[in-house]
């Protein structure tokens, strides 16, 4: 597992083969940064489904409206909800959305990214200024790059867990 430098803006993201750890930028999106610390901290995360899985370009999770609903139609549902608390303003950045970013889903709107979020399974230049990175992953790409491909998958791989770092 890599060095976590700071333990607080450090995400632990458990999924079936193995963890992840997302370092998040806070100095770069603290919004969005936040939010996703304060949706772990909460259990919002946990066995949440990744609802959009597309070979060569992202894997998207974080509907904790109805990710982690068991029976199909909420998975169906996937992807159109967020969470109870207001959509978050756009933090665009000049940061790339290279492989193993994490890019805030949302609607055509730009400022309605709420609890979803994608992690690219490439470099994916022609997002770069379009959606907030707020984070990369540090350790445990391959675990990633093993959940099930689909929109939505026949049978969603899901957030098992996800904490911070500080807290675990």
């Amino acid at each position: 597992m890599a060095e976590i430098k700071d333990p607080e803006n450090t995400i632990l993201m458990e999924l079936k083969d193995g963890t992840v750890v997302i370092e998040l930028l806070a100095d770069v999106a603290p919004l969005h940064t936040q939010r996703m610390k304060d949706l772990a901290r909460s259990g919002a995360y946990d066995n949440v489904a990744f609802h959009r899985v597309i070979e060569g370009f992202m894997a998207q999770t974080g509907d904790v409206q109805h990710g982690d609903m068991e029976d199909g139609f909420n998975i169906r549902m996937a992807g159109t909800g967020g969470s109870d608390m207001d959509d978050l303003p756009a933090e665009f950045s000049k940061l790339p959305h290279d492989r193993g970013t994490l890019g805030a889903a949302r609607s055509s709107n730009p400022n309605s990214a709420n609890s979803q979020f994608f992690i690219n399974f490439k470099d994916n230049s022609f997002l770069n200024g379009q959606y907030t990175v707020y984070g990369r992953v540090i350790s445990g790409m391959e675990h990633v790059d093993a959940i099930a491909r689909g929109e939505p998958p026949a049978s969603p791989d899901r957030m098992i867990s996800v904490k911070v770092a500080a807290d675990a």
